[in-house]
C-alpha cells in the first residue's frame, strides 16, 4: 500500500477541521483551542498546529489528511505540512467574500514552496450570501478561465462530498507525469484518462465497502 498525504488549507472558518474529521477513518487528531481573536466573532474554537486524519482506499492508497491553521501567524505550520505534501485542497468559504484576499494570499504561498497539485474546494454554497464559483476564481486572480484551476463545491460535514474532493484531488496527482516518480504500481503506466478511470473504480469499491 502507498502512502500519499494531503493537506487542506485555508482560512479560518473554511471547513478545514470539519473535513478531516467527517471523513477520517481513525479518530481524528485536533490541536483546536479557544479562538481569542477576531476569528472568536464567528468560531469559538481555532486550530493552532494542525488536524490529522487518514483515510484508505481499498488496498491501494492510504491517504494521510493535514489541516493546517487558518491563521497567517501560524503560516510557519503552512509551510513544514505542504513541503511533505504530495497533493492539496484550498478550502474557500462561499459566504465571506472578505476571506477571498487571504485565500489568494494561502495560495500564492503554497505554490513559491512547492509543484504539487491543487484543486480549489468552495464550502458554504448553500449559505445567501454566496458567491458564485465564478466570483470566488475571479477574487481569487484567476481572469483567465484556460488557466483556472479545478474546482468542487463541498460540503464539509457530509462524508460522500468530502470523499468526492479527495478523489478529485487523488485523480489530478495521478494526472500528473511525475507520479511515476512515486509509486510503483503498473496503472501509473496507463495514459492519464486511464490512470483517472482506474482510481475511481478503486474508490467507488471500496466506498460501497467501507461506507
Amino acid at each position: 500500500m502507498k502512502t500519499m498525504r494531503l493537506v487542506v488549507a485555508g482560512t479560518p472558518g473554511a471547513g478545514k477541521s470539519t473535513f478531516v474529521q467527517t471523513v477520517s477513518q481513525i479518530e481524528a487528531i485536533s490541536t483546536e483551542r479557544a479562538a481569542t481573536d477576531q476569528t472568536a466573532q464567528f468560531k469559538k474554537k481555532t486550530t493552532v498546529a494542525f488536524d490529522y486524519g487518514r483515510i484508505s482506499f481499498g488496498f491501494a492508497m492510504d491517504v494521510q489528511i493535514y489541516g493546517t491553521p487558518g491563521q497567517s501567524r501560524f503560516s510557519f505550520m503552512w509551510d513544514f505540512l505542504i513541503q511533505k505534501a504530495h497533493t492539496y485542497i484550498v478550502l474557500v468559504a462561499a459566504h465571506r467574500p472578505n476571506d477571498f484576499r487571504q485565500a489568494r494570499q494561502i495560495i500564492t504561498f503554497m505554490n513559491q514552496r512547492v509543484n504539487i497539485p491543487m484543486v480549489i474546494g468552495i464550502t458554504h454554497m448553500d449559505e445567501p450570501e454566496a458567491k458564485s464559483p465564478e466570483e470566488i476564481l475571479l477574487s481569487l486572480g484567476y481572469m483567465n478561465r484556460l488557466q483556472q484551476p479545478l474546482f468542487v463545491t463541498v460540503n464539509p460535514r457530509d462524508k460522500h462530498s468530502v470523499l468526492e474532493a479527495i478523489m478529485a484531488s487523488m485523480a489530478m496527482m495521478l494526472s500528473e507525469s511525475n507520479f511515476e516518480q512515486l509509486t510503483t504500481k503498473k496503472v501509473v503506466s496507463q495514459p492519464a484518462q486511464s490512470q483517472r478511470s482506474s482510481f475511481y473504480q478503486l474508490s467507488t469499491r471500496s466506498l460501497s465497502r467501507d461506507f
